[in-house]
């Protein structure tokens, strides 16, 4: 687990943060200079926060109180940043072998390393030859085969394309479920952090506005406005009960219902997260019949938001699932809606495509 806690200030720019991750992935979301890649700094120990506490497992890697400044050879932190920043003149095996130069006793073997990432073919290349998503992948190598207490990820999708981007969203997965250590995640996408991430800390301006569980996150209307509004909306846990190749459309199972969606990658049985747009979902008072949406699902108003506008977010109960709608404020006075309202949920099969959903 990592515990952070830390003040800094470099010119306009205050961060002045407080959280801690729980295991397996933890997103850092937010708008551009909302603070993320300062508190990886922070954990590097590539910056000097000003006051405050960093601790990787219950090992201090900062405390101001106590005098504690590690520097960053001695932190156990492995960095992936944007770009590789792979050793040109160096072999992909040299590169790899380059952080278990300097820590010769790591837990992950070699070959480990280089199966979990699918490197076997690229060993006796050199970077130059590689593509956006080879170098990530030896780059995220390099890092682990360091034995870091923690990995750190800096958006290292932004400056792919969508098939490298695929391809690099698999091997974090396998290195999410494979590898024991915790990895903190920066992104800008809410569909990668939804596929990825265990929990998520939201930032604004330096300092955290939210944090949790990315489900339980995701329906929080306080924290629409720094998710984005037109991304918001809820993530639903369901398992995939059949997958039906001559249509195309998978089945869904989940405490509300179920759902159909187009193929997912993923086996009948495995359980996934889906995410489903507020602005995808429809509403309506009786069941309709006729109509191409294939997905119906029956439940309660829980509440309808407050904020100002033409439209409205109404969070719903659906079987114990929470879901949210967004529709004008119109529509929802039409239909009269107001808490312990019955009614029926629309969403159109096309509107979730596989990057809304990933492994649960």
């Amino acid at each position: 687990m990592l515990e952070f806690t830390a003040h800094y200030a470099a010119g306009r720019f205050v961060l002045d943060a407080q959280f801690s991750t729980r295991p397996g992935i933890t997103a850092l979301f937010g708008r551009s200079g909302a603070g993320k890649t300062t508190v990886l700094g922070l954990i590097a120990g590539l910056k000097r926060s000003h006051r405050g506490r960093i601790a990787v497992d219950g090992r201090v890697l900062y405390d101001s109180s106590r005098n504690v400044d590690l520097p960053p050879h001695r932190r156990r932190v492995g960095y992936v940043f944007q770009e590789g920043r792979l050793l040109p003149h160096l072999t992909v095996r040299q590169n790899l072998l380059y952080g278990r130069f300097f820590f010769p006793h790591g837990r992950m073997a070699f070959e480990q390393a280089v199966t979990l990432l699918g490197l076997e073919s690229l060993l006796a290349r050199r970077p130059g030859t590689l593509s956006g998503g080879e170098k990530q992948r030896v780059a995220i190598g390099r890092a682990l085969l360091a034995d870091p207490a923690v990995l750190l990820l800096d958006e290292p999708l932004a400056s792919l394309d969508a098939p490298r981007k695929a391809e690099i969203l698999y091997y974090i997965e396998r290195l999410r479920d494979d590898v024991k250590v915790p990895i903190v995640y920066v992104s800008h996408s809410l569909d990668e952090v939804v596929r990825l991430a265990d929990s998520i800390v939201v930032l604004s301006e330096g300092r955290v506005v939210g944090s949790g569980e990315v489900r339980e996150m995701m329906g929080r209307a306080e924290l629409r406005p720094y998710l984005g509004r037109q991304e918001g909306g809820a993530v639903i846990e369901a398992r995939v009960a059949e997958q039906d190749l001559q249509s195309g459309l998978a089945r869904l199972d989940f405490a509300g219902g179920a759902l159909e969606i187009p193929d997912v990658e993923a086996l009948v049985g495995e359980r996934v997260r889906v995410r489903i747009r507020a602005r995808d979902v429809s509403l309506a008072l009786t069941r309709p019949d006729g109509l191409s949406i294939r997905n119906i699902l029956a439940g309660t108003v829980v509440r309808l938001a407050t904020e100002e506008g033409p439209s409205l977010d109404i969070e719903l109960d659906v079987g114990g699932t929470p879901l949210i709608a967004r529709i004008t404020r119109r529509s929802a006075l039409d239909l009269g809606l107001r808490p312990g309202l019955a009614v029926f949920a629309l969403l159109k099969s096309v509107s979730i495509d596989r990057r809304s959903v990933g492994y649960a």
